[in-house]
């Protein structure tokens, strides 16, 4: 049970660092009100966790701790549904309703499709 918690803890602390290290960059070199580092973020996330789960079925040791190193600890460390919610609001409280429907129906169909292509990709 204790390789378990620190499987998670060590695989979330990686994706948060990479979060970070992604928004940090993209800020330096990118400005526009889209929430992109947050969206590239998800959507990459997307994909490797359906890449992940592809080789689940065919990997031993993503079957024990593979799968809670990378899939619920890196990559539920690394996307961020909360910033998501969070930006959407903003962006509705400014009024920009384009930017927050865009945003939010962009992540939920390239996040869906990008898992099923990374599922595919894997198996």
């Amino acid at each position: 049970m204790l390789r378990s918690f620190l499987a998670v803890g060590i695989g979330g602390a990686f994706g948060s660092m990479a979060r970070y290290g992604v928004s940090y960059i993209m800020s330096k070199f990118i400005s526009t009100p889209f929430p992109l580092a947050t969206f590239i973020i998800n959507v990459v996330g997307c994909f490797l966790i359906g890449i992940l789960f592809g080789w689940t079925a065919r990997n031993e040791w993503m079957q024990s701790y593979g799968t809670l190193l990378l899939a619920s600890g890196f990559c539920g460390g690394f996307t961020t549904f909360s910033t998501f919610a969070l930006e959407n609001i903003n962006l509705l409280q400014k009024e920009q309703f384009i930017i927050s429907v865009s945003y939010m129906v962009l992540s939920i169909v390239i996040g869906l499709m990008l898992c099923r292509v990374g599922i595919w990709i894997a198996r």
